[in-house]
Formats: C-alpha cells, structure tokens, sequence
C-alpha cells in the first residue's frame, strides 16, 4: 500500500478518496476539525499566540492523507493483512515473508525506535495531563510509521478505528500532542504492537549524516524520514543516489517538474 498526493495505491490499484463516501466529517474527527474554522486558521493561516512554535502549525498534521492509515480496513474489507509504505521508502528487498510473520495477536508489526533515548512516549505525549499519565507508560518504546505490517482481521476485533477517533476527539485542543500523526498511532496501537527486526525499517536517511552503510545495505526497506528528502537539493549526499537509481528522469512529469 502506497500513499501518493490524493490517492492510495494497492498493488495497481489507485482510489480516489472522493470514492470514500463513508469518510465523513460525522464519522472521522479529522475530517471534523478540516471543516472547523478555528482549526483553518490554526494550521492553515497560523496563530497569533507567540508560544506556539511554527512547526506545531504545520498544516500536513491534518492532511486527510496522512490519517488514512487508520482507516485501511474500511479502504479494504476483503482483505485480512496489508504492508504498508509511505512515499518516502525504497523497497530493496522482498518483503513477501512479512505477510507470514507471527504477530501475536498483535495488530500492528513495526520496527521500534527506542534504542534512540528521545523515541519513548514521554517525548511525543503530554504526560501532565492525567488521561495520559494514567493509561500509559512514559518509557514505553515508540516505534516507526513508514514500513508496517497491519494484521486487518485483529485490527476489526479490537476496533482498534474507534480507538483512534476517540484520541483524535480527546485531542480536538491539541492538549495531549501538538504535532503529527505519530503520536494517535503510539495511542492507538499501544499494547497491540509487535517488534520487528530493525533490519527490515532503517530510518533516518533524510536527517541522520552519520547513519551506518552497512544498516542502509541490509535494510528491506529505507525511510527517507526527515527534511533532506533526495529530491530535495538539500538531500544527504551519499544517500541521494539510493533513491534516483529507482527513477526514471525521462518520464514526462518529471520532464515538467524540471522545466516548470
């Protein structure tokens, strides 16, 4: 499963989100807070409230695609387990095995990210406020979107959907987290996630200069996570390459992108 601009790519095919007639602002809070109009102009036109940093007012944090992910059983019912990838990975190994992966029971597979100290839950989520602090563990091991493994069939026998909507309304005031889709994730799928060998996630090609050659070889997937994206001119160097060999520079939107 691939995300691209508007629309979702399952192996060849490609839907349209206006297909989702079920995705609607009475049943997904996210599509709620895109009609709000205090919402609009906190992300959209910025805020006047100095104490606020920019980058918690990014726009993309509500970006309807970026929240897709919580709803892949209803994009697909009929289908029991999916590999998801974001836009930012090159696949560099087969990943047909992690369709058979044990998960536990668990609903989410996921590299962890906690052998970095700063990727436990007390840095993403607002542990001064007692419905956090009182249902989580503050160095619980966060863990990476961008290459998982979702088992569907336990993902509908926990409605784990109405978990994440009903984060999504707890943090309506951006009180329990200020940015990105991450932390609802950690919420969501805490206690229903399993580790996976970092071998098959690396991150940090879009931030880290200092990332192992030998982690990028042995990776199946790589994350070009971060600002330096490889399409970027600000992209690291030594991993721009890993990107361009996989795209084709004659291809007529690229062709545009050049000359536009």
């Amino acid at each position: 499963m691939f995300q691209i601009k508007g629309f979702l790519m399952f192996s060849e095919k490609i839907q349209n989100i206006e297909e989702f007639s079920w995705l609607n602002a009475s049943y997904a809070p996210v599509m709620k807070q895109l009609l709000d109009a205090d919402s609009r102009e906190y992300y959209f036109k910025g805020s006047e409230d100095l104490e606020v940093e920019p980058k918690f007012r990014n726009p993309k944090y509500i970006y309807l695609l970026n929240h897709l992910r919580f709803y892949i059983p209803e994009i697909y019912p009929q289908l029991e387990k999916v590999v998801f990838l974001d836009d930012d990975v090159v696949v560099q190994k087969d990943l047909t095995s992690l369709f058979s992966l044990d998960l536990h029971g668990n609903v989410n597979g996921a590299v962890e990210t906690c052998p970095e100290a700063f990727h436990r839950y007390y840095k993403y989520l607002n542990f001064s406020n007692t419905i956090i602090s009182s249902k989580f563990d503050p160095q619980a091991c966060g863990w990476a979107f961008g290459m998982n493994v979702f088992d569907l069939i336990a993902w509908r026998k926990a409605n784990v959907t109405a978990r994440y909507h009903f984060w999504q309304k707890q943090n309506a005031d951006q009180t329990l987290w200020k940015m990105g889709i991450l932390p609802a994730g950690l919420l969501t799928f805490y206690g229903l996630t399993e580790p996976l060998d970092r071998r098959w996630h690396v991150l940090g090609l879009g931030y880290d200069l200092n990332i192992d050659n030998r982690l990028i070889e042995t990776a199946a997937v790589i994350h070009f996570n971060g600002n330096m994206k490889p399409w970027l001119k600000l992209a690291i160097g030594r991993c721009k390459p890993l990107w361009e060999r996989y795209v084709n520079q004659s291809h007529p939107y690229l062709q545009d992108c050049v000359t536009s």
